[in-house]
This record gives C-alpha cells, structure tokens and sequence, in this order.
C-alpha cells in the first residue's frame, strides 16, 4: 500500500517509517498522521516485524504540527477539537503501545510536536546535525504531544523546565549530554548505526523484549512491589515458550541462539 507523505519499508524484519515531506520540515500533517496510525498498526499486527524505526528525509525529524494544513481541515460543529488534531496529539502513546520496540533516528531538527515525537520513541539515535526545541512557549502554549511527561523523566525536572519555559534550542551533544538522547553518531554513519542496533533487536527474543517494554512502562504508574508482582506474573507467563527453551539450549551449546518469537 502507497502512503502519501511518509514512506514505508519493510525489511529483514525491521519496519521503517520516513517522514516525507521535506518541504515543511517534515511537518505533520492531519493525513500525515493517519498514515503513521495505519503503519503502526499494521507492524503491531505483522508478526514478521520486530523492530519499527521512525526518521525523516531532509533536513529535518521533524518541525511538529502543520498549522496551516490542520487550518485547511473542515472543523466540527459547536467549536469542539478536530479529531484529526486529538489523533495527531495521540502519537506518542499511539508509540508506546505498539509492543514492538521503536527507535528514533533523528537525522535533524526535532521541533515541538517533533521533539515530543522523538521522546515517546523507546530510543533516540541522533545524528551529530540534529538539534531541538520545544517551541511551543515561544507560541503562548505549552507542549501537546507529551512533552510534559516525557522531558522530567527523561532529563529531570529543572531540565525539562528549562527547555519548556524558554523554547531554547540544544545541539545533539548537548542532548546527549543530558540524557535525552540514547547517542550521537556522525550524520552519515546515522543510517547504518540504527541499522545495527535494529538488526541486534531483530535477533533477540521477541516475546520477551515485547513483554519487557510493557513491564518498563506500565511501571512508571506503579510501586515496587506492585511491579514485582507484575513481572513476576509476565516471567510465568513466558517460561513454557519455545524462545525460553532455545536460550537455555543455546546457552549449554555456547552459540548464537535463534529466536522464532514462540
């Protein structure tokens, strides 16, 4: 199937998504995004596909909402919110509840609705070109695509309130400097780089690294013992399948184990 304004591939078990609309920064747009929600579902669905990576083409990740587009959208009776604009705020968990891990490839700027984008990935490769910002204070507002949840727990409070309150923009060493993103890699070598930590995804255990990303995240809502429990009761859930056995056996064999997602 043809999407407009994004790309997708799928190969060896790695699905892509590029943002293709290089000249507004890769903004995004209401059909932007209900093409991202249709991918994501069928990667969510395809059991071929373990690892989703999200980047864009151009000079940018991507600039956040497109304003004038959204403004071209035909609006709903009595004032209330479009439901193109409550899916596009609706990405980031969109994100977060496809099981598959999903990495970000940030091969640019990431502004306001891009900078939330790129947090709600699982992780962020970023080329040594990128830089971000949210901008949203610079408009009167404040971030709509979670970035008031994801900044504290990715950077700490006074960061996030820095980057939130003044719309200041920070280079990619800078950002891996505090912690928001998982590494830098020259621009060339962004590519290649998140082809490698995708492929080593692929050959892990899917079942597991599934289970796992619901376990970190539903953690963040719970205590200790309520998280013990909880893993405690997906560990159970998971020792009969066919992958634990091939671990163990791989293991006692001293080889690579080959995982089959059973």
């Amino acid at each position: 199937m043809d999407y407009h304004d994004i790309i997708y591939a799928k190969e060896d078990g790695i699905a892509t998504i590029t943002l293709n609309r290089p000249d507004t920064r890769n903004a995004l747009s209401p059909e932007m995004t209900e093409s991202i929600y249709k991918v994501v579902a069928d990667v969510s669905q395809d059991d071929k596909l373990r690892v989703l990576v999200l980047t864009g083409t151009g000079s940018a990740f991507c600039s956040g909402a497109d304003v004038k587009a959204m403004s071209q959208e035909p609006g709903q009776p009595g004032g209330k919110k479009r439901k193109t604009n409550k899916k596009m705020d609706q990405l980031p968990l969109l994100l977060q509840r496809c099981d598959k891990p999903v990495i970000a490839a940030i091969n640019g700027v990431a502004a306001g609705g891009g900078f939330d984008l790129a947090c709600a990935c699982d992780i962020r490769i970023a080329s040594d070109k990128a830089r971000f910002t949210e901008l949203f204070i610079r408009r009167g507002a404040i971030p709509a695509m979670g970035g008031t949840f994801f900044l504290p727990r990715l950077v700490g409070i006074d960061r996030a309130c820095q980057l939130i309150w003044t719309g200041d923009m920070i280079d990619a060493t800078e950002a891996e400097r505090i912690g928001l993103v998982t590494m830098v890699v020259p621009h060339g070598e962004l590519e290649s780089a998140t082809r490698e930590l995708a492929e080593k995804l692929v050959k892990g255990p899917p079942l597991a690294i599934q289970r796992a990303k619901r376990a970190i995240y539903d953690g963040l809502g719970m205590d200790l013992q309520s998280t013990l429990d909880y893993v405690a009761a997906v560990s159970a859930e998971i020792r009969d399948p066919e992958d634990r056995k091939e671990g163990a056996r791989a293991f006692l064999e001293k080889r690579a184990p080959v995982f089959k997602g059973k």
